[in-house]
């Protein structure tokens, strides 16, 4: 039988259930307006549900914190905008609110005649992958510094001795394992904590900015706006009532 005929024979959902045989995999789909049209079990369970039906068209916003839900559904529009998101690692929350290390997968659903339907991505939890973990741990300790002492001003020398690597090695491991620079992390890990800010605050821009380590708020619109696709006030005047 052809492959296609086998595929046909199987069933999209036949196929897609696979991913409940993969221990610490989420897997989603979902639909251009970022809501859930399917889901494999750790998915489920990992945002506190019992079965799929009880998350069905829901979107991030229903089980996630407000600003890890925009970070998300941003996430969706960008990748339908044709970005993609291949391994990339990150630090998010586990189902009982702790930190741990992640790598994500996003791709867009396109129908035959190329009409963006919606995305679709796997999430795999790296705590028991010790092959994934060792790359985590050759870059885990300046990681931690960035994520404690953001606001203040760091420089790479001392990221450096902290992991007991030259400038040059640290750098070199910065772009191995999260395909950017440390002075490229250390801005996005202060970006990341002003639209935390910014969605769950009344505090001015201007004072979120010099919370975050931006000491010019012209600098800090400019590199939020790269990141995120739109200035700090336009997000914020979407969180407003």
């Amino acid at each position: 039988m052809e492959v296609q005929g086998i595929i046909n024979k199987a069933g999209v959902n036949q196929l897609i259930a696979a991913f409940d045989l993969l221990p610490d995999i989420l897997f989603w789909v979902k639909d251009s307006e970022s809501r859930i049209l399917y889901a494999n079990q750790h998915f489920i369970e990992h945002q506190g549900y019992k079965s799929l039906e009880q998350i069905l068209l829901k979107t991030d916003f229903d089980f996630s914190s407000k600003h890890l839900a925009f970070q998300y559904v941003n996430d969706d529009k960008r990748v339908m905008n044709g970005y993609v998101v291949t391994d990339r690692l990150e630090l998010n929350q586990t189902s009982n609110g702790e930190l741990a290390w992640f790598s994500t997968s996003k791709k867009a659903i396109l129908a035959d005649d190329g009409q963006i339907l919606g995305t679709y991505g796997v999430t795999r939890h790296l705590q028991k992958t010790s092959k994934a973990l060792s790359h985590v741990r050759a870059i885990e300790e300046p990681v931690n510094y960035i994520r404690e002492h953001y606001h203040r001003n760091i420089c790479i020398e001392e990221l450096a001795e902290l992991a007991h690597l030259s400038v040059s090695a640290l750098e070199r491991r910065f772009k191995k394992h999260l395909a950017k620079t440390p002075n490229q992390f250390i801005n996005e890990i202060r970006l990341e904590n002003a639209r935390k800010l910014l969605v769950e605050t009344r505090l001015p821009i201007s004072q979120i900015a010099y919370q975050c380590g931006f000491s010019e708020p012209s600098y800090f619109s400019k590199q939020f706006r790269r990141l995120f696709g739109e200035i700090p006030s336009q997000m914020r005047a979407q969180t407003e009532p």
